[in-house]
């Protein structure tokens, strides 16, 4: 292994993102009685799975202005334009306000996912926003805090169609125009669950009826179509009812501000994407989709859904509702293995709902239509054969023969339009185009005269059937209506951003979640038009900096992990999973080999592996850990000679779900192989490997990566999360392929290029493009050495902090040499059982303390999972340590009698500002222990380390949560997933 050197301040970019340098982390390796970081590593990681790693393709790392200057190269080889091409992605404006006070602002890109709900509350209210507004807009009962986008949306509509029905058969019936991306990642999760696709003109009776008389379990109905085309489904979904099905709509969410909402049409279900809410197109993503669904189905509904409870102090408080439905939780039997939401894009759509309010968005909405309206009449004056049929923002051109010489004069023009064969153009309007376009496309398209259809009045609406338009109001609660000035809403999303915490505030020490560093430098080039307006179905002349700067990625990502090809589809952790067990089973079959359906699992995995093992059509069975938290050998060989001819997988994380790195993996990599299994290694962890280990070489077939973990890709509060798959050269054929049908060439590690031709798992072929560039400048910026110390110094901050607390806080797990490797697990059972303080306890005592607590009880109940990240300094890793510390001294001051195990500072903990203001104070101890507990602890740290520190300062540096314990409990007994009523909150 190659050694890993010290950084000095300012040499590279890597000495501003590793926190501890110099004499700081020479006194962590004092504490460590260890000379180096290369020492370190060689000393807690099995020597037979350290490598002199190389990336050939990585050049040496650069420094900002480098980085900022390859970037904007890069970024002036795509061509943006002006593309109308629809099929579900549509140019939109985002307001300057929530371009820089949400996009933009670490406040809110750098929060964790708000399972901590106490220091959550400003996310939580604008996703519960985001809620009122898809049921608004829907005229639905519930709705989800956002799934990943809008073919993944539909795909867990029909699987919760599945559940829910009481129908026998599995057909599922959908549209014939239906979005080819949408239809095609519905065939994938179809066809790995036995689920028949069923294909029919739900337009048309005729077609449709047959269908439905052979039975089906649900339908998928897309209104406006892909045509399209704006259609009543109402006598479809009565007759699917009639045979006990689900029925579905896929709808565009800015045209339910004009057409009848499904909800009043009879569906059970409304999914569709918010891009256009005021979300850039990022060529593919990220954006929020959508999932609605009517009451008596809220359990059913797949990822996160935010209700309203309320506090200790009985205050009207947001959490995460009905978590018992999710995958960390039921596994294989979950709703779905998604473990994050697009929680940012989600955020930007439910602000762009705020900003505008009904009367605004309806007026966009008409603006589109009358305007596409405008385009139809003056392409039927200038001779084209517009057909009749309502639609919304699209028309189709008959052009026989001349298609593609047509599409080819537009793009001189500066407009890219949807070339849909040699005989049709669709044109697909938005909020951005004006009339001068339109006037300038008509001119484009023939010899007739522009300009001669005028716009039309205020009342769209006028090309439907009166039964399709819109009566019902939306977005009539007040926070939609309460903002309209600049000034106002400004504040309002500062107030929201100052009740939650993020990585702006302090540490977030998550274990097995890599809360680090998310470099100003390397989000700014997300925000660039060149990437943020670029279409993900435009010519790849178009895209050519994107798709160079994605080829680099793919390199990198390859040669860093050992394996051969990279893709960079899969748009969040759960979904690389789903993806490479896709893979596996793909690579069985084409062997004859379809019998082995058995994935092993360990005990201590992440929840989303057995939930992603279940979705791709594989048996589930579990393999204990031992005493020391690895996976147990014996059991091991057992069920591997029980499901020999069975075994499709092993799914293992690694350095493991426990904190350690496993001695023995290469041993489990083989005894799987021998069985003709393929070896699935979770990439969740690879800040403890990049630069030192590479998992491909260790005996993994196939892995996914985090980008939002290791790649400095922003959590976002819970989301964008982006899960690229790693596989070997005889896996690659299997991997996720385009879903429009696009032949793409992908790089090869050593060269050379591969097709993946297997099902897509999204619905752009690059997934979350659009913050790509955020991972590619982290790579330039590190380069290999900058990656292997960032590697080092994570790891010894996991150290550091175990070494610190393991006399007072059992350490769990540990490996060779009483050394863990980038988390550790602190046993909090001995402290309850001696103190009656639990986990919960000292976790919300965290939050007085200034910190969000780690992960709480996994991979094993009563404990938290502590992971530091290379980013932080020894200040915060010490504050952090001396907080534990003295949480302790609490605990045992209750359990010697001096406070009451029902009032003292940790149960009652954490303590909101009202609660200390309150005249009467009846507690044992004092307003100021329960305030500000830290800070005579933090003083004698700081004289220690020769700082001096206003105690005003440490005082204003305050955090305060914004409520008290949130009672779960008493929120799904009394499920509210809407936005409560001013008055809710104003009776306290």
């Amino acid at each position: 292994m190659t050694g890993i050197r010290p950084s000095r301040q300012g040499e590279t970019f890597s000495s501003r993102h590793v926190g501890a340098i110099t004499g700081d982390r020479g006194r962590m390796l004092a504490t460590l009685q260890v000379e180096s970081l290369t020492e370190l590593i060689g000393l807690a990681a099995p020597a037979d799975i350290l490598a002199s790693v190389e990336a050939p393709g990585m050049p040496p790392a650069t420094d900002e202005a480098g980085v900022r200057h390859e970037l904007a190269e890069l970024a002036s080889r795509n061509r943006p334009g002006r593309p109308l091409i629809g099929r579900g992605y549509h140019g939109t404006i985002t307001p300057a306000v929530i371009r820089r006070n949400v996009l933009e602002n670490p406040s809110w890109y750098t929060a964790y996912t708000p399972y901590q709900p106490e220091i959550s509350q400003g996310r939580l209210e604008a996703l519960i926003t985001f809620q009122q507004m898809v049921e608004d807009l829907t005229a639905l009962d519930v709705a989800n805090s956002s799934l990943l986008d809008e073919a993944t949306a539909a795909a867990e509509a029909m699987l919760l169609a599945r559940r829910a029905s009481r129908a026998t058969s599995s057909r599922f019936l959908v549209g014939q125009a239906l979005l080819e991306q949408v239809r095609t990642v519905l065939a994938g999760r179809a066809e790995a669950l036995g689920i028949e696709l069923v294909t029919a003109d739900l337009t048309d009776r005729n077609s449709w009826g047959p269908q439905v008389e052979r039975g089906c379990f649900g339908v998928l109905a897309d209104c406006p179509d892909g045509h399209g085309r704006v259609w009543n489904p109402a006598a479809l979904f009565d007759a699917v009812h009639t045979g006990r099905g689900i029925c579905v709509a896929e709808c565009d969410i800015l045209a339910l501000a004009l057409i009848v909402p499904p909800g009043e049409l009879g569906a059970d279900v409304a999914v569709g994407s918010t891009q256009r809410f005021g979300v850039p197109l990022g060529f593919g993503g990220p954006h929020a989709g959508y999932m609605a669904v009517r009451k008596g189905l809220e359990r059913q509904l797949p990822g996160r859904l935010v209700g309203t409870s309320r506090d200790a102090d009985g205050i009207p408080a947001y959490r995460l509702a009905l978590q018992t439905r999710e995958q960390h939780i039921r596994r294989d039997r979950a709703t779905s293995n998604i473990c994050t939401a697009q929680v940012l894009l989600a955020v930007m759509a439910a602000m762009y709902a705020v900003w505008h309010g009904p009367q605004g968005i309806r007026a966009i909405a008409s603006q589109v239509h009358r305007r596409t309206v405008r385009l139809a009449e003056g392409l039927r004056a200038a001779g084209f054969g517009i057909g009749e049929e309502p639609f919304f923002d699209t028309v189709r051109i008959p052009v026989p023969g001349g298609a593609e010489e047509l599409w080819q004069t537009a793009r001189r023009a500066g407009f890219t339009l949807d070339l849909i064969d040699g005989d049709t153009i669709g044109i697909s309007l938005d909020e951005t185009v004006t009339d001068e376009e339109i006037d300038q496309i008509i001119g484009l398209c023939g010899d007739g005269p522009t300009g001669v259809c005028a716009p039309r009045g205020a009342d769209a609406g006028w090309e439907w059937p009166t039964a399709l338009i819109r009566t019902s109001d939306y977005l009539t609660h007040p926070v939609f209506t309460s903002f309209g000035s600049e000034t106002a809403m400004m504040r309002y999303l500062k107030r929201l951003a100052d009740r939650d915490f993020g990585l702006d505030r302090g540490m977030i020490p998550l274990g097995s979640c890599t809360m680090k560093l998310n470099a100003a430098i390397e989000m700014e080039p997300i925000s660039w038009p060149a990437f943020a307006d670029l279409h993900p179905y435009a010519p790849a002349v178009d895209a050519e900096g994107s798709l160079a700067m994605i080829a680099d990625l793919e390199t990198w990502l390859a040669q860093l992990t050992g394996y051969d090809t990279v893709s960079l589809q899969p748009n969040a952790g759960s979904q690389g999973e789903y993806a490479g067990l896709l893979a596996i089973r793909g690579y069985h079959r084409s062997r004859g080999d379809d019998g082995r359906r058995v994935c092993l699992v360990p005990s201590s995995a992440h929840g989303t592996n057995a939930a992603s093992a279940a979705l791709a059509g594989m048996r589930v069975v579990v393999v204990a850990s031992d005493d020391g938290g690895n996976i147990d050998p014996a059991d091991l060989a057992a069920k591997i000679a029980t499901h020999a001819d069975e075994l499709a997988a092993i799914m293992i994380t690694y350095p493991s779900t426990h904190g350690v790195y496993e001695a023995h993996v290469r041993k489990i990599c083989r005894m799987v192989h021998d069985a003709g299994g393929q070896v699935y290694i979770d990439g969740a962890n690879l800040n403890a490997l990049l630069g030192v280990a590479r998992p491909g070489e260790i005996g993994g077939d196939v892995s996914h990566l985090n980008l939002h973990k290791t790649f400095a890709i922003p959590h976002g509060g819970g989301g964008p999360g982006v899960g690229p798959l790693a596989a070997k050269a005889h896996l690659a054929p299997f991997m996720p392929g385009s879903p429009v049908g696009t032949t793409v060439e992908h790089p090869l590690a050593d060269g050379g290029t591969v097709r993946h031709t297997g099902h897509p798992v999204a619905a752009a072929t690059y997934g979350s493009a659009g913050v790509l560039p955020i991972s590619w400048a982290y790579l330039r910026l590190m380069g290999l050495d900058g990656l292997r110390e960032a590697t080092g110094q994570a790891v010894l901050s996991a150290n550091y902090v175990a070494r610190r607390l393991q006399s007072t806080i059992p350490v769990l797990y540990t490996g060779a040499n009483g050394l863990v490797a980038h988390e550790c697990i602190l046993d909090i059972r001995p402290l309850t059982h001696d103190t009656g303080i639990t986990v919960d306890d000292v976790a919300k005592r965290l939050i007085d303390y200034g910190f969000h607590a780690p992960t709480m009880s996994f991979p094993v109940a009563g404990t938290l999972m502590v992971e530091p990240t290379e980013s932080e300094d020894v200040a915060e890793l010490d504050r952090f340590c001396d907080a534990m510390l003295a949480i302790v001294d609490e605990a045992r001051k209750v359990a010697a009698g001096d406070w009451p195990a029902e009032d003292n500072p940790l149960v009652n903990a954490p303590h909101p500002a009202p609660r200390l203001l309150d005249d009467e104070w009846s507690h044992p101890y004092s307003r100021k222990l329960a305030a500000y507990p830290g800070t005579a602890a933090s003083a004698a740290r700081d004289a220690e380390a020769g700082l001096h520190v206003n105690p005003v300062t440490r005082i204003q540096a305050k955090y305060w949560p914004p409520v008290g314990r949130i009672d779960n409990a008493f929120g799904d007994r009394h499920l509210m997933c809407s936005c409560p009523p001013p008055e809710a909150f104003e009776e306290h």
